[in-house]
């Protein structure tokens, strides 16, 4: 696949373009980038409702009623669960966020999450707790749509967003956003944007002053 530069143009052989990003013109989604949500929802349908054959990997569509044979009561169930944040069970982050987030907070004033959860308060609740930041170092802005992030990086002028989304992507691209996909087994289609594994990617392509 066509690599693309920080413009969206085809990038030449050998570009090191991607490793100059300002932390400050960066932000992000939260689930499926910082928290490990479907490893959760697995967690919950698992303890609640007597489902364990279910895999991450089979998970193959962000659209879990088109890849899981789940009774919609199940389905529906796990996500109420999930989004209210009743359970005993522990979200986990994805590996290297906390170093990473810690690293960029140092350099800019603030950290952006954009998330499409219909109620921030959990979720912020779940950043502060896991960044150990003043609260005026986050801010998490819960759209209730996938369609409103593009809105909220326009107006708070940031052209970058880590997103597992693939769908998202494609909205963010036509309205001249820079989509960064974070490698999921729901994103697996093909698409034209940069692509990242882990946070120690996402690293890379940020640029440090010495001693950041």
């Amino acid at each position: 696949m066509e690599e693309r530069t920080l413009s969206g143009t085809p990038a030449a052989a050998g570009s090191n373009a991607w490793g100059h990003i300002d932390p400050g013109n960066l932000a992000f989604d939260i689930d499926g980038v910082v928290a490990n949500t479907m490893r959760l929802f697995l967690d919950i349908v698992r303890d609640n409702y007597g489902i364990n054959h279910i895999r991450l990997e089979d998970i193959t569509s962000y659209n879990l009623e088109d890849c899981l044979d789940l009774d919609p009561e199940v389905l529906l169930g796990g996500i109420r669960i999930l989004l209210q944040g009743d359970y005993p069970h522990t979200l986990h982050p994805m590996s290297g966020s906390r170093r990473v987030l810690a690293r960029m907070a140092r350099t800019v004033p603030r950290l952006l999450f954009v998330t499409a959860r219909p109620n921030r308060a959990y979720i912020a609740g779940w950043l502060q707790d896991l960044l150990a930041l003043p609260e005026a170092a986050i801010e998490v802005v819960a759209t209730g749509s996938f369609e409103a992030k593009t809105d909220v990086l326009r107006e708070a002028g940031v052209q970058y967003f880590v997103e597992d989304r693939l769908e998202t992507c494609f909205l963010l691209a036509e309205a001249n956003l820079t989509p960064i996909v974070y490698r999921q087994p729901w994103n697996r289609q093909p698409h034209p944007f940069k692509e990242v594994g882990g946070w120690d990617e996402i690293e890379a392509l940020l640029r440090f002053t010495p001693g950041d």
